[in-house]
């Protein structure tokens, strides 16, 4: 069953979007970095943090360089988007602070510059030289691959549970809060067609409440170890007892059940691809770089090397 408090997901993807933010802001490739960061901008402020700001066209780049999925997310969640603004105009007011002591020409800074820029280069090119055709996978070829790991398509037995929550907040309430999920046990149990009226009025849960208390199809790994015991004795239709669990009490109804059972090609088409072309172009870049020592001699100074060793 599903944690009732919710609240914790704004806060990881506020942090989840400030982390992906400043990954790809303008001014991490260290290539830009042994440029100092200049105060021009290319449109009206959206925020200021002293010299700093953050223009439209900034934040705009910043939003497209993230995951679909992740950029609908952030368009909702002003203050995640806010937390990312702050987090980038701080950043942007420390750079300027080491700039006026010249911390980029420190000897330190440099090498680690060069070696960064580097690394981007080396990956850059290779993901040139080893681009995958566009027509691969074959649609035999997927065929192949899904044939060949049809065992690793089984997918477990999924359950559709509701629930009715009631939280512990101290000690002192369980045995009024147990009284209380027992007796909507029972109110349950009698007419299980009002499960999802009781659920809406009584429960707990701000994210299965609203929803007559339904959290959808899951694995029975998915629900606390005590939801999950009872959840596993429930016959389609039936209402548990009060289940005590580290955070409350829960009276359960088994609304669906679907058995075990293997996913098939179309369901798993567009991973199984990912993963067909992702293979194919470590196969490809590691035949490149082995091509490179086999067309060059290549020597190795033992004396040398045994200098570094000692």
């Amino acid at each position: 069953m599903k944690k009732p408090t919710l609240l914790v997901g704004a806060g990881a993807l506020t942090l989840l979007v400030v982390a992906v933010g400043l990954s790809l802001r303008p001014g991490t490739d260290p290539v830009a970095a042994q440029q100092p960061l200049k105060s021009e901008h290319t449109g009206p402020a959206v925020a200021r943090l002293g010299n700093q700001q953050i223009d439209l066209p900034e934040l705009q780049r910043v939003l497209a360089s993230l995951p679909a999925e992740t950029r609908e997310q952030l368009r909702g969640n002003r203050g995640a988007l806010e937390a990312w603004i702050r987090s980038r105009l701080t950043q942007k007011a420390v750079l300027e602070q080491a700039d006026a002591q010249g911390w980029r020409q420190r000897p330190e800074v440099e090498q680690q510059t060069r070696a960064a820029t580097e690394q981007i280069v080396f990956r850059d090119y290779m993901l040139s030289v080893s681009q995958v055709p566009a027509d691969y996978p074959s649609a035999a070829e997927l065929q192949q691959a899904y044939d060949n790991g049809k065992a690793q398509w089984l997918t477990p037995p999924l359950y559709r549970v509701s629930q009715i929550f009631l939280a512990v907040n101290d000690p002192q309430s369980v045995d009024g809060v147990r009284r209380q999920a027992q007796e909507l046990s029972r109110k349950a149990q009698a007419a299980p067609g009002e499960f999802a009226a009781l659920a809406t009025q009584f429960s707990q849960d701000p994210g299965t409440a609203q929803q007559g208390g339904d959290s959808g199809l899951q694995p029975l790994q998915q629900l606390v170890p005590e939801v999950r015991g009872a959840v596993s004795r429930l016959k389609v239709g039936a209402v548990s007892d009060a289940v005590q669990s580290a955070a409350g009490f829960h009276v359960l109804k088994l609304t669906a059940q679907e058995p075990a059972r293997t996913a098939t090609l179309d369901e798993l088409r567009e991973r199984l691809t990912q993963a067909l072309r992702a293979q194919r172009q470590e196969q490809i870049a590691k035949a490149y770089l082995e091509g490179m020592l086999n067309t060059a001699t290549l020597s190795i100074d033992g004396a040398e090397l045994n200098k570094v060793l000692e």
